[in-house]
């Protein structure tokens, strides 16, 4: 009985070590495998239109007598104002600011005794509005304030318009997913290069979304863009 029990633990041993060395081999290859991947990086890029827009309207003024000049600017500022609220824009979408003033006699730097005008104003009337569409179609359409003589500035790089677009979250998880697929498909071809099969995603990383506008000429057309880094395993 002791050595037909001696023989059965020792096929049970044996058996062990056996499995033991298959389980080891398989966690090494396992190993190797984990060790071999691919980098890729997949895009996503899309066009929206911007959904927020801010429009200053600057203008200027100029006079010798302070007191007048700024009943001047205030005058305007109600006329400029009236004119977006008689074109549909609500009267909480506009902000009249505080106007700049500058004596032109009062600068550090001389040179200025033969100007026309001591003073001179700079004011801005801000549209703040969610209706992108009607505020470009009133754009159009400013001609009208310059006819009743004010002078608009709008070579000022603070006259440009700003436009916004706020629904990055919500176009988020499409894109990427599509970043994701692009890169996917950039693996495939790769392991089918390497004569290898693609594995598991190893590492993931999603990069970082960046809002610029199409070009100079459509700056109400926002291109979003993200690049996602995927780290792919090669299977032989």
């Amino acid at each position: 009985m002791k050595t037909i029990a001696a023989v059965i633990i020792a096929i049970a041993m044996v058996g062990s070590v056996g499995l033991m060395g298959a389980q080891v081999q398989t966690a090494m290859n396992n190993m190797q495998t984990w060790d071999r991947v691919v980098t890729v990086k997949g895009l996503s890029e899309r066009e929206y239109l911007a959904d927020q827009v801010i429009w200053p309207i600057q203008f200027v003024d100029a006079g010798n007598d302070l007191p007048d000049l700024y009943e001047h600017i205030e005058k305007n500022s109600i006329n400029v104002a009236k004119f977006l609220e008689d074109k549909g824009i609500a009267a909480e979408s506009i902000t009249i600011g505080k106007p700049e003033i500058t004596d032109k006699l009062a600068q550090q730097y001389g040179g200025h005794e033969k100007v026309p005008f001591r003073y001179s104003a700079i004011q801005t009337v801000t549209v703040f509005s969610d209706d992108v569409t009607k505020v470009r179609a009133l754009m159009q359409q400013i001609g009208e304030l310059i006819k009743t003589g004010i002078v608009l500035s709008e070579q000022s790089y603070r006259a440009q318009p700003d436009y916004i677009f706020t629904r990055l979250n919500d176009v988020k998880p499409e894109m990427i997913e599509e970043a994701t697929l692009n890169a996917r498909e950039v693996a495939e071809k790769y392991a089918q290069d390497s004569n290898s099969t693609l594995g598991k995603i190893k590492r993931a990383n999603q990069g970082r979304f960046s809002i610029s506008s199409r070009d100079s000429h459509h700056p109400h057309i926002k291109k979003v863009r993200v690049v996602s880094t995927i780290d792919y395993t090669l299977i032989d």
